[in-house]
C-alpha cells in the first residue's frame, strides 16, 4: 500500500498513488467526463462545467446532493475541486479532490490521487472507500466490466492502524488527566451496542454492575453513573479502595457506515500512573472491540 497520511496548514492529505496502462488522454476522459466519472465515482455527476469556477453537480440517486467547484485545470494533466460536504457529513466542510496524471513509459499513466479533509479520524474510511473507486475507474479505463464493491472491514482496519488512528492521547484538566481514544468503527451503533452489552441482555442502568465488555483488565469499574442506549455508558472507576475518575463510552454517527466511538477516562494527579495504564488497557481493549465488530455481518 502506498497510501500515505499527512497534514497541511492544520488539515489531514491522503496520498494514493497508481499506476495505470494506458495513456493520460484516456484518462483524462474517465476522471472529467461526467458518463465515465459516474461510474466510478461514489457520486453521480449529473452536471460538470470543465472550467475553472466551474460548478459539478453530485447525486448519489438516495437523496444525498453535493456541490463542488473547479479550482484546477490543465487538461491532461491536472484537475481538481473543492466539493461542500453536504448536511449529513457534520465532520466535514469544503473537501479538495485532486488528480494529477503524469505519463509514465511508453503509454502508461501515474496518477497522483490527492484528498484533503477535516476529519482525521475519518481518514481510514476515506483511504479504503477511495481504493475500492480506484480500482473501479481502473476499470472502467481499462473498458472491462466490474462489480461495485464495499472497501471491506479488514481494509479499513488496516488503514487505522497503519495511519496511527488507533493510539490514544492524554492531556491535563483543572482536577487532574485525561486519556482519550477516538476510533471509527466498521458497524453501525446499535450493533456495537449490542456487542457491548450483550445480545440479548437487559439494558444497563445507573447503579447497575458495568457490562463487562465495557471495562479492561487494568481498570476497575464501580457503578455505572449515566447510560443512553446505544450512545451512551459512563461509570466511576476504582483505585486503591477510592473513586479515581469516570471512564465514558460515546458513540455517535461516523465516517462511512459505521459508529464513531469516544472514550475517555479521567483521572487524579496522585494517580499518574493509572494514566498510562489506561493509555494501554483501552488501546487493547479498543483493538479487540474492532476485531469482533470484522467478525460480523455487515450492516
Amino acid at each position: 500500500m502506498n497510501e500515505t497520511l499527512t497534514t497541511v496548514d492544520g488539515r489531514p492529505v491522503l496520498r494514493i498513488e497508481r499506476r495505470l496502462a494506458h495513456p493520460p488522454e484516456k484518462v483524462w476522459r474517465a476522471i472529467t467526463e461526467p458518463e465515465h466519472l459516474s461510474q466510478w465515482y461514489p457520486f453521480r455527476a449529473t452536471e460538470l462545467e470543465l472550467r475553472i469556477g466551474g460548478k459539478i453537480h453530485f447525486d448519489d440517486g438516495a437523496g444525498t446532493t453535493m456541490d463542488a467547484i473547479v479550482t484546477e485545470l490543465d487538461p491532461p494533466r491536472l484537475f481538481a475541486f473543492s466539493q461542500h460536504a453536504p448536511p449529513g457529513m457534520t465532520r466535514e466542510s469544503d473537501d479538495l479532490v485532486r488528480f494529477e496524471l503524469r505519463p509514465e513509459g511508453a503509454a502508461g499513466t501515474l496518477l497522483v490521487f490527492t484528498h484533503i479533509f477535516d476529519d482525521r479520524y475519518g481518514a481510514a474510511s476515506y483511504a479504503s472507500g477511495w481504493q475500492v473507486c480506484l480500482d473501479a475507474l481502473e476499470a472502467v479505463v481499462a473498458e472491462r466490466p466490474f462489480e461495485p464493491g464495499y472497501p471491506a472491514a479488514e481494509l479499513h482496519d488496516s488503514y487505522v492502524e497503519k495511519f496511527g488512528l488507533d493510539s490514544g492521547t492524554f492531556s491535563d484538566t483543572a482536577d487532574g488527566w485525561l486519556v482519550r481514544f477516538e476510533r471509527q468503527l466498521t458497524q453501525p451503533a446499535e450493533q456495537v451496542w449490542a456487542q457491548l452489552t450483550g445480545e440479548g441482555a437487559a439494558e444497563p442502568e445507573a447503579g447497575d454492575a458495568v457490562p463487562q465488555a465495557f471495562t479492561s483488565k487494568k481498570v476497575h469499574p464501580g457503578a455505572v453513573t449515566s447510560v443512553k442506549a446505544p450512545a451512551l455508558l459512563e461509570y466511576e472507576w476504582e483505585s486503591g479502595g477510592r473513586t479515581g475518575g469516570r471512564v465514558r463510552w460515546e458513540l455517535s454517527t461516523g465516517t462511512g457506515h459505521g459508529a464513531r466511538l469516544v472514550l475517555t477516562q479521567t483521572g487524579p494527579n496522585d494517580l499518574t500512573a493509572e494514566r498510562h495504564t489506561a493509555l494501554k488497557a483501552w488501546k487493547s481493549r479498543i483493538a479487540q472491540l474492532a476485531e469482533q465488530l470484522r467478525a460480523l455481518p455487515r450492516a
